[in-house]
């Protein structure tokens, strides 16, 4: 018979005991942070500043851009901390709002990545009644339902993970608070809630990825009928960014949950952990923004803008 006691706090691992790979890791992941976090700020100041860009594909970018600054700011700046005093300790309070808070965002960036190729499918496959379909009213709805929906996936999972029970070691192999390391270290009769996660995980992975494939498919049927090479490019080009954005999602989804087994599973997790929460949210401004003629005119406009009030 196993001794219960009441969880208080837990120790996270972090990434490496090496005090000059600690340094390294600091400087990188704070200037990552910093980048991914004016750089999605910018975007969502532009989209509520500039009239041009007022269409659906900019408001799901808006709170797309919102989504990965709150992502990126529920791990790392706790990561961060740590490296820098030392304290590696978290209450399981903290720890459990910061799985919750983890998942929702990422959840609901899926769906929402869904609701984008679906806006992409419109803007291309049924161009003159993009404004009626997309109308602004339609686009806070589907926003809506993608936070409502993933409140709900993430609801039954939660709820049973708040009454799981930790033995005598907690310590968690990660350098955030993440389930996998979690229902490592519990000992709870964890077999339903397991069965859970891989339930509303793979609901979650097949029906976003289903819209995704389905939405391309039919973009890639409609742009290859396309008469010239000019119209074929534009098209294509509208849908990049945004195609590279759910390869990396859902490449990261793929390599950390479909993989084989090995020795090194978790070190591996944490590099692709490093990639989702830190890499991913500094590359997305960049990727939607350095092929994107009407983001970057707005940028120059704001910046003029802003050198002209500043002479007043």
């Amino acid at each position: 018979m196993r001794n219960h006691t009441a969880t208080t706090t837990f120790i996270l691992w972090g990434l490496t005991d090496d005090p000059q790979m600690q340094i390294l890791i600091f400087i990188f992941l704070f200037i990552s942070y910093l980048l991914s976090v004016v750089g999605n700020l910018t975007i969502i100041i532009l989209t509520l500043v500039d009239s041009h860009l007022k269409t659906a594909m900019y408001f799901f970018l808006q709170n797309f851009s919102f989504l990965e600054i709150s992502f990126t700011s529920a791990c790392i700046p706790r990561f961060l901390y740590s490296l820098t005093t030392g304290d590696k300790t978290i209450t399981y309070s903290g720890c459990m709002c910061q799985v919750f808070l983890i998942d929702v965002f990422a959840v609901t960036e899926f769906f929402l990545l869904a609701a984008m190729s679906y806006d992409r499918y419109v803007a291309i496959c049924k161009p003159l009644h993009y404004m009626t379909i997309m109308s602004h009213e339609v686009c806070k709805r589907l926003v809506f339902c993608c936070w409502m929906i993933s409140l709900l996936i993430l609801l039954p999972p939660t709820s049973l993970g708040l009454q799981v029970d930790f033995c005598d070691n907690y310590l968690l192999d990660h350098f955030f608070c993440d389930s996998k390391p979690m229902l490592k270290i519990s000992c709870s009769d964890i077999v339903l809630l397991e069965n859970m996660v891989i339930v509303c995980s793979s609901l979650i992975f097949v029906v976003t990825l289903l819209c995704v494939v389905l939405s391309y498919m039919f973009i890639m049927r409609t742009i290859l009928r396309f008469p010239s090479a000019q119209q074929k490019m534009k098209a294509f080009s509208t849908c990049s960014s945004h195609f590279i954005v759910v390869s990396i999602s859902y490449g990261s989804c793929i390599f950390i949950y479909i993989k084989p087994l090995s020795e090194d599973e978790m070190a591996i997790n944490k590099g692709v952990g490093i990639l989702v929460t830190s890499v991913s949210p500094m590359l997305n401004p960049f990727i939607y923004t350095l092929r994107n003629q009407q983001v970057k005119q707005a940028f120059i406009n704001l910046v003029k803008r802003i050198v002209l009030l500043s002479k007043k």
